[in-house]
Formats: C-alpha cells, structure tokens, sequence
C-alpha cells in the first residue's frame, strides 16, 4: 500500500457515519450485513446510507454481494489488513511490526517491535498517549 491509497481509506473512514458502518461490518464477519440492516442500526434514513456504503465501496474498505433483493456488505478484511500494515511498518525504522497468518484460525497478527511501546522507546519518554 503507498501513501495515496491509504489516504484514500482515511478519507472514507474519516466521518462518523461510514466509521460506525465499518466498525459493525468488522463485527458481522464473513456473513456481513444487509444494507437495510445498517440503516436500522444506526438509525440512518436510507439514501444517507446508500451514500455511504457507495463511499467506502469505492475506497474498497468493503465490499458487497446481491442476495435476493438485499444487498450485503462485509468488511475487506485483507484492505484492512494492508491499512494496519502501511502504519505500523515503519515501526522504530528498522525494527518495524510484522504481519503474518496464524497457522491454526488463519487470522492474521500483527507483533509490534518491543521499541513500539512508548514504555520501551527513548524517543517517547515523557509523551502520554492520547
């Protein structure tokens, strides 16, 4: 992932709406959730939704599928993965975070350098995290 493709993802996670959707969808796994089923969640007329989930669609965050006359969205999973990469790749310069699958449940982890942790970096002595 380069810099202009992550941008274009923070720019679609960027606002409450497609946030809370994104988030729900990370929830609903594999199986997902119709479109309808959002809108109901989060209380959000229709349309407001459909224009939302066309935006982050369009950013590739999720995807969709036709069932019946629903449209189902489900998280991009490997996207996200990708986003979660490109930030923490440059982890202490050299000694950056991996990515790998786990052998047993296939779930991807991510191991943060031990220079990640602000406890454990010379360069975030006395920065709290916010």
């Amino acid at each position: 992932m380069d810099i202009q493709e992550a941008i274009i993802l923070f720019d679609a996670l960027s606002q409450e709406t497609r946030l809370k959707v994104f988030r729900l969808l990370i929830r609903s796994g594999a199986d997902g959730l119709a479109a309808g089923a959002l809108s109901e969640k989060l209380g959000t007329p229709h349309n407001t939704m459909s224009f939302h989930l066309n935006h982050l669609a369009n950013a590739r965050i999720v995807s969709s599928r036709k069932e019946g006359r629903s449209v189902i969205y489900t998280a991009n999973f490997d996207v996200m993965a990708a986003l979660i990469g490109f930030l923490v790749k440059d982890c202490c310069s050299d000694e950056f975070a991996s990515i790998r699958q786990d052998r047993e449940t296939g779930s991807s982890i991510i191991e943060l350098a031990n220079c990640c942790d602000p406890g454990q970096s010379p360069k975030n002595e006395g920065v709290l995290p916010q």
